[in-house]
């Protein structure tokens, strides 16, 4: 398959940018688009083939839910049964925006694909003029996640996509690098109080500023959930080629462990921020200034996938506290490592 590459201005919101991508939806197959965490993939939410197609191309196990993107809040009562006051809350303080919620789903008007068999769905409104553009000029909701290979780093970046998904989609809607550069938190409003089921860039301490207390559960946790109701709890994610292993932001340790690493004849690629730049490692990728949490986020996934354009064996990733924008980080750093941390 010829995956057509179209680049877009994300200031000018001009239908004929996306007349073909919204012809290419709604003839049912997937169309790869920004957002302002990460590059989605998407296929018409209510089309369960077109849904399917998803699937294939990203090698996604099928009991993993998918969320759906509208691109006006009033579109959420045609696909959830009972919006809860604290749904309508979020959705007016945080929408449009990284923020994903999980409410119960209406019977038979999304495709069965979207939700593995639940009866919820996670629904979110992005924050992104593409993303916002393309749904307002299609009218019908997007089941869509990251728009990569299953398992591998998240795109940001429009190149990160054709690297991976060229030649099994059909187009690809360049809108530039991506925001915030990690998925939407996922919250879970069919509980009482609400549960954060992935962190992402609306935080913890920001919701419970807003609607009281809301759970977030450790990775020990999450690890018990037997069926996912959200995608990215179940599955080993946003990992490159080679192995990764956290260890903690001290100079020192992190010096040592790659003069440990490179005696075992390992070619190891460093991801640490710019005070680090100095440690002979093999390769270095900067994630930025030290504890800058929103730059560290921004930067992982081009960072992670930075290291599969090299020779490197091994990765070595310098951890952050789990405060605030720093429980994501760490949830896609442990998942990147399969949980493994750097022992001498």
């Amino acid at each position: 398959m010829e995956t057509v590459y179209k680049v877009v201005d994300s200031n000018v919101n001009n239908q004929l940018n996306y007349a073909q991508a919204v012809d290419i939806l709604n003839a049912g197959e997937v169309v790869a688009f920004p957002t302002e965490t990460v590059y989605g993939l998407g296929a018409v939410a209510t089309n369960d083939e077109a849904v399917k197609k998803i699937f294939e191309a990203k090698g996604r196990p099928s009991d993993n839910p998918l969320i759906v993107h509208i691109g006006t809040k009033e579109e959420v009562g045609l696909y959830i049964k009972h919006i809860p006051e604290v749904a309508k809350i979020c959705m007016e303080l945080f929408w449009p925006g990284p923020l994903t919620l999980v409410m119960q789903v209406k019977p038979n008007i999304l495709a069965k694909s979207v939700t593995a068999g639940l009866d919820t769905v996670g629904i979110r409104m992005p924050d992104h003029p593409v993303a916002l553009a393309l749904l307002q000029q299609l009218k019908k909701p997007l089941a869509a996640p990251s728009a990569n290979r299953s398992g591998k780093p998240s795109p940001t970046e429009a190149v990160h996509v054709q690297d991976d998904l060229g030649g099994y989609i059909p187009y690809i809607l360049d809108g530039g690098s991506t925001g915030i550069g990690l998925e939407s938190t996922v919250l879970d409003v069919t509980h009482e109080p609400p549960v954060i089921l992935r962190p992402g860039g609306i935080t913890k301490e920001m919701l419970e500023l807003e609607i009281g207390p809301v759970i977030q559960p450790t990775k020990n946790e999450q690890n018990l959930i037997s069926t996912p109701k959200a995608p990215g709890m179940k599955y080993t994610h946003y990992a490159p080629n080679a192995p990764v292993l956290l260890i903690d932001c001290d100079v020192e340790k992190v010096k040592k462990a790659v003069q440990q690493l490179q005696a075992q004849q390992q070619k190891v690629a460093l991801l640490a921020p710019d005070n680090f730049r100095d440690i002979k490692a093999d390769f270095y990728f900067s994630i930025g200034v030290a504890h800058r949490k929103e730059e560290m986020g921004a930067t992982l996934y081009h960072a992670l996938r930075s290291c599969d354009k090299t020779a490197a064996t091994i990765i070595l990733a310098t951890t952050t506290s789990s405060e605030g924008m720093g429980a994501a980080i760490m949830n896609r750093l442990e998942k990147a490592a399969g949980g493994k941390w750097y022992t001498p």
